[in-house]
């Protein structure tokens, strides 16, 4: 019964936050009037309250009321009695450390495989694999796991980056990355450009979007799959 929209990012470069998602934000939320949001994504320059806020803005315009997991004197029980959930951006790291060390992401894996809506974008996409470890994310707290939800059978690489022979550039793309992760790591992972999103409607995975998606496997070579493309591994 699962109903789950993984993003690659917040906002597309010039737009509004979540604009070119509001249409399928709100077919997510059908007939929900009220949403946990999930801040601890965000290590600095903006406090969870504020944070909180600005989701609550944009939300307020599909008619749903925002409350941020922070302001819950037992978090556990408000992930358990929630309507839906959405996990914004920010350091993946840090957003696995509070909620293992909160003891959150088992109750919060449990609500959402019920039927909980969750929408993720970026960092709360990240922990809708198997685990964080194909974060594009700088390493700046240690998590006490790296497990997060597993609600598909694969890893994200949300804002994933083709390269760009036009730039002088000798460090490792985000290609070369993940198949360093294939050296030590079988876990599929599917790199999601800008626009593009996991959608996961009861045992149905497919990917959607703009733009294709990128695929790789341990020891094959990875492949574009377009948008509407139902997802098998």
């Amino acid at each position: 019964m699962k109903n789950v929209l993984l993003a690659s990012t917040s906002a597309l470069f010039g737009e509004e936050y979540l604009a070119y998602l509001k249409p399928f934000i709100a077919d997510l939320f059908t007939g929900v009037k009220e949403i946990i949001f999930i801040p601890y994504a965000q290590p600095g320059g903006i406090s969870h309250d504020d944070y909180t806020r600005q989701v609550a803005e944009t939300f307020a315009n599909l008619g749903i009321t925002v409350k941020g997991l922070h302001s819950f004197s037992n978090p556990k029980a408000a992930i358990k009695d929630a309507c839906g959930f959405f996990t914004g951006g920010g350091n993946t790291f840090l957003l696995v450390k509070q909620l293992h060390e909160q003891d959150l992401m088992n109750p919060l894996k449990e609500a959402v495989e019920k039927g909980t809506p969750y929408l993720g974008t970026s960092a709360g996409s990240n922990i809708g694999g198997v685990n964080m470890q194909t974060t594009n994310d700088m390493p700046i707290v240690y998590p006490p796991d790296f497990g997060t939800m597993g609600l598909v059978p694969f890893n994200l690489n949300p804002h994933y980056l083709d390269p760009n022979p036009q730039l002088k550039h000798n460090g490792e793309t985000r290609e070369t990355r993940i198949k360093e992760f294939h050296t030590q790591n079988t876990i599929p992972v599917v790199g999601l450009r800008e626009g593009s999103w996991i959608r996961v409607k009861n045992d149905v995975i497919t990917t959607e979007g703009m733009l294709d998606s990128r695929v790789f496997k341990p020891g094959k070579p990875p492949y574009e799959i377009s948008p509407g493309t139902i997802l098998r591994f």
